[in-house]
């Protein structure tokens, strides 16, 4: 997660700087709110992009994992999407999406319950 926190923040700190210039550094009202829309936005399409083409962030290739749907197909974008929106709350509720992990008998995060998919190694998943 350390290593998907410093890609997250290198696309939100790129896309927040295409935003900033284009708004002539105005983020105020409901500029604001739109900078915060357009940020769930692109973070979204990395996320989604990434889940629905491969199973993987760079991140997750450099450890070998991948996220499938719990018949180790891949995940197609509204499944991929679907995770993405349930990680969310699982984050912002104290990250008690992500602890469930430790208590989940196939150690998964909640978000990947709810959604139907799970994080395996890449010799466990399908090409």
């Amino acid at each position: 997660m350390l290593y998907e926190s410093l890609v997250v923040f290198a696309v939100a700190f790129f896309a927040g700087l295409a935003f900033y210039g284009a708004t002539q550094g105005r983020l105020s009202g409901n500029t604001r709110l739109a900078f915060q829309l357009y940020l769930f936005l692109v973070l979204g399409a990395y996320f989604i992009v990434c889940w629905s083409r491969g199973g993987r962030t760079l991140p997750m290739q450099t450890w070998k994992m991948r996220v499938v749907r719990r018949d180790n197909l891949p995940l197609g974008v509204v499944r991929a999407t679907l995770r993405y929106a349930l990680a969310w709350p699982s984050l912002l509720l104290l990250g008690v999406g992500f602890f469930w992990a430790f208590f989940d008998r196939d150690r998964q995060f909640l978000h990947d319950r709810l959604a139907g998919t799970r994080i395996v190694m890449m010799d466990d998943a399908r090409p």
